[in-house]
């Protein structure tokens, strides 16, 4: 809280100015040296405690990735066995990985949700050890690398940043994975693997993942986004026409595209 940041900075200070004293004449309390010293000790003792504290309880005010995964499927939760390895061929599989991040494009392009990754559809917390076993090293930190790493090239680097991710041990002994995920501020276009391919916009309708076809991505970001969208009265018009005939051009207009791209 404020008070208690508050309360650990004038800690710090009073610790700073107690090792000044030691060090510099004590007469010149006062002293530009002593005061800047003093201060950095705060800073040093401040963030010392931050790091204690996050690591003590990192995700302060969310329920236990057990409790999330009781709860079940609904619009602002999704289920995944594993982010990469197809328990049916028993490989690892480019197209599990497409669903992980079509999941995260659409919790961000809604009003964001929690993915929970290695919890089956019932519930049943079955760990990550498949997709642990595909990784270099097989932790959480290297899940998370590349995890990321995937994010930033399909959804782009600025939208990877947004989710938060955190873990919990299953009772198989794994781990498994929570993904809180934000609405995004802007639109967040899916590409294919890679980063190649035509981007496609996901969204959340009740608990399923849906792709909107051009006319309505236009529409929904216009709506969602109208900030985003800062088009030519051109632009407007072929808007128009591609609404009112239920149109299926190839790609958004570059007007919009360059709009939307920033």
């Amino acid at each position: 809280s404020t008070a208690s940041a508050t309360l650990t900075g004038l800690a710090g200070l009073w610790g700073g100015l107690v090792i000044a004293g030691w060090i510099f004449d004590s007469g010149d309390l006062w002293k530009p040296g002593m005061i800047g010293f003093a201060a950095v000790v705060a800073v040093l003792v401040v963030s010392a405690v931050a790091v204690v504290l996050a690591r003590l309880n990192p995700r302060q005010g969310l329920p236990s990735i057990s409790e999330t995964a009781a709860l079940g499927e609904s619009e602002t939760r999704e289920f995944k066995s594993s982010a990469r390895w197809n328990v049916r061929t028993g490989k690892r599989d480019e197209a599990m990985e497409t669903v992980i991040a079509k999941t995260v494009s659409a919790f961000l392009n809604s009003g964001g949700g929690t993915l929970l990754i290695g919890v089956d559809d019932e519930g049943r917390l079955i760990g990550l050890d498949d997709d642990y076993a595909t990784l270099k090293s097989p932790d959480a930190d290297r899940f998370e690398l590349w995890m990321r790493g995937m994010w930033g090239q399909r959804l782009g680097t600025n939208a990877a940043a947004l989710p938060i991710l955190d873990f919990a041990s299953a009772p198989s002994g794994g781990e498994v994975c929570r993904v809180t995920i934000p609405p995004s501020p802007r639109p967040v276009y899916l590409l294919g693997p890679k980063g190649k391919g035509a981007p496609e916009l996901w969204v959340r309708v009740g608990n399923s993942t849906r792709r909107l076809e051009v006319s309505d991505a236009v529409l929904y970001v216009s709506q969602r986004w109208p900030e985003a969208v800062r088009v030519s009265f051109w632009t407007r018009l072929r808007m128009y026409f591609v609404l009112r005939n239920r149109e299926r051009p190839a790609h958004l207009p570059r007007a919009v595209e360059k709009a939307l791209r920033g």
